[in-house]
């Protein structure tokens, strides 16, 4: 007896196959693709359109304003999931396409559950060249849809409706892997969608996925025991892995059993709160006092399901050239950075084993008595920081403050790019875990409102997403705050406007060099007295946003409370100072001209000279 199948088109076989996969989430079953952002064109919205609109009630699709932007809020939907459960983005050909790449660089860089599904030229080639394609005359195999191989973790293109009986298994073990995750990219040719084949049935046997939760082998764990016991000075880093895994419960407790002190990477924070004993707040460039000093004196770092990127380690400058790691993470890749000792295995899973295999081994009590000295005295900057001044124009730090006090225990907090990252990262005080979300890791301009949508979605009613965006990201991508309200997903966006590209500026400048083409002020514009200001909240009004303009800390605090009555989304702008900045953090390595004119710019070139001396080789 043969095999029982089913006729359907290579479109309508992939949005059944969608439907039938599940995850399980707090001990509830739910599917695993929670819906789709689509933008249809001629690509996909013969085929593929015509397969999701008859799965309405299984698989909703949310129709976006701009594909970049509805890509990073399936981004966002994600990560708020902690990669338990995800979104789907598809497009048309050619630029629908080519306006994902940035957001699966967004993905990839931060290791996030996506699947893209993307219209594509004809395989027969038969009416070449069509309408968006691209021609490469030496290679016409090649689409635009190749850009999508260096920024995904999966890529495939279908050229057989049978393929999709491999390809798709594969794409979802790929978005479900701890190590591997990140974006998946599938092909969809405009002739493959149509064609029908007769598909398995067992194809679409509902299937429950669950995320595997891999062991290190015990040498590493030995290993790795081994050399924390020789340590006088450690320091912990906990990584956006630990959220991932669920062990942030285990470490916070692990760090205060074992004496060790706790500091956290951007994407990692929000795994304890902001007043947890061991916690001495975020590491690097954008990271506290605290972290910096307790970091400056490690003699092992044990490094918890982190990438080590630039902005965490200082550029490699914020430890002991001696300083000796432990790196812990599912990805090999990341486990072996810079001569550690690799573990290669689940966070919860490892701290588990890490436990039980140190026995009564505490480190001395003058470790965790100098982090939290110089946590507190780090607190007392902040509240410094943030208190009411007589300055005409709030500072950043003043804004967050308030925010901060405004939001409620499960209101989520996002930014991303631009100064608002590490002037967030800094100044906000986590209450409850897993209400902070910072995409810094691809530090993408424009992910803000986008997330904000994403958010919405997932938490559901449970908490409202506050978007803190700059001018610049705001003038780049907006639209999804008009999504949001066609879809009544409610947010609040505070637009802080500091007249241009502020952190950029203070970049430049910093290096020597004069304001030019940052600050609106400093550009190619006719009017350089006065030039035309954009009234963000009117501007949120004709996208059916309520909106009001703050000039005040005051003021703001009033609009908080109004916006939090609205019914929909509601858009805030208060003027902020673009030359006031929270202290702390270590520097940064960037590039500086060897040969200037200019004496500013030879100062910073020897300044970061000095700086790069201290840095740390990896190998």
């Amino acid at each position: 007896m043969g095999t029982e199948t089913i006729r359907l088109t290579m479109a309508q076989a992939t949005v059944r196959y969608l439907c039938s996969q599940f995850t399980e989430i707090e001990s509830e079953r739910v599917p695993l693709f929670a819906g789709v952002f689509g933008i249809f064109g001629h690509g996909n919205v013969p085929c593929l359109a015509e397969a999701l609109e008859s799965v309405q009630d299984k698989l909703p699709t949310w129709r976006g304003q701009n594909e970049q932007s509805m890509a990073l809020a399936a981004i966002a939907y994600g990560k708020a999931k902690r990669r338990r459960q995800m979104m789907v983005a598809t497009s048309s050909v050619g630029p629908g396409a080519t306006n994902m790449v940035t957001a699966a660089g967004v993905a990839h860089a931060n290791r996030l559950p996506v699947l893209l599904l993307c219209g594509d030229t004809f395989s027969n080639r038969l009416p070449d060249p069509v309408l968006q394609q691209v021609e490469h005359f030496g290679n016409p195999g090649i689409t635009v849809n190749d850009c999508f191989r260096a920024v995904s973790r999966y890529w495939d293109r279908i050229t057989h409706p049978a393929q999709v009986i491999s390809s798709l298994p594969q794409a979802v073990a790929t978005l479900l892997d701890p190590a591997d995750c990140g974006p998946a990219f599938i092909g969809l040719p405009q002739d493959i969608q149509e064609v029908a084949f007769d598909y398995p049935l067992e194809f679409f046997n509902e299937v429950d996925w669950a995320i595997p939760r891999t062991r290190a082998s015990k040498d590493q764990i030995t290993a790795a025991v081994e050399l924390l016991k020789t340590a006088r000075n450690p320091l912990i880093i906990s990584g956006g892995g630990v959220r991932y895994s669920g062990a942030e419960e285990m470490l916070a407790q692990f760090a205060i059993d074992r004496g060790i002190p706790m500091a956290e990477t951007i994407a990692g924070k929000g795994a304890v709160t902001h007043d947890h004993p061991a916690y001495i707040g975020p590491m690097g460039i954008e990271g506290t006092d605290a972290a910096k000093e307790v970091s400056e004196s490690a003699d092992v770092v044990l490094a918890i399901g982190t990438r080590l990127q630039d902005f965490t380690t200082g550029s490699w400058t914020t430890f002991p050239k001696d300083a000796r790691f432990i790196n812990i993470n599912t990805a090999r890749f990341d486990a072996h950075k810079h001569r550690a000792i690799a573990v290669v295995g689940d966070a919860l899973a490892v701290i588990e084993e890490l436990d039980t295999a140190l026995g009564d081994w505490v480190c001395n009590s003058n470790r965790m008595q100098q982090a939290q000295k110089a946590y507190a005295n780090w607190n007392t900057v902040l509240d410094e920081c943030q208190a009411p001044s007589n300055a005409v124009v709030p500072s950043y730090s003043q804004v967050i403050g308030v925010v901060n006090r405004f939001a409620g225990p499960d209101d989520t907090i996002v930014t991303a790019a631009g100064g608002l990252p590490g002037e967030t990262i800094k100044n906000w005080r986590v209450r409850k875990p897993h209400t902070f979300d910072v995409e810094f890791g691809y530090s993408c301009m424009g992910y803000e409102i986008a997330a904000g949508w994403g958010h919405a979605m997932a938490s559901g009613d449970k908490g409202t997403p506050i978007v803190l965006v700059g001018d610049g990201s705001y003038m780049m991508m907006n639209s999804d705050i008009y999504s949001t309200v066609l879809s009544g997903h409610k947010m609040i966006v505070v637009v802080c406007d500091n007249g241009g590209f502020g952190v950029i500026n203070r970049l430049q400048t910093g290096l020597g060099q004069p304001g030019f083409n940052n600050l609106i002020k400093d550009c190619n514009i006719v009017d350089k007295e006065d030039p035309p200001h954009v009234d963000f909240a009117r501007h949120a009004e004709a996208m059916g946003a309520c909106g009001r303009a703050c000039e005040t800390l005051s003021d703001l605090e009033e609009a908080l409370q109004w916006a939090k009555a609205n019914d929909r989304t509601t858009v805030l702008s208060i003027p902020s100072d673009a030359f006031v900045w929270t202290p702390g953090g270590a520097d940064w390595y960037v590039g500086v001209p060897e040969v200037s004119e200019r004496s500013q710019v030879q100062d910073a070139r020897k300044a970061q000279e000095a700086f790069r001396s201290k840095q740390r080789i990896g190998v």
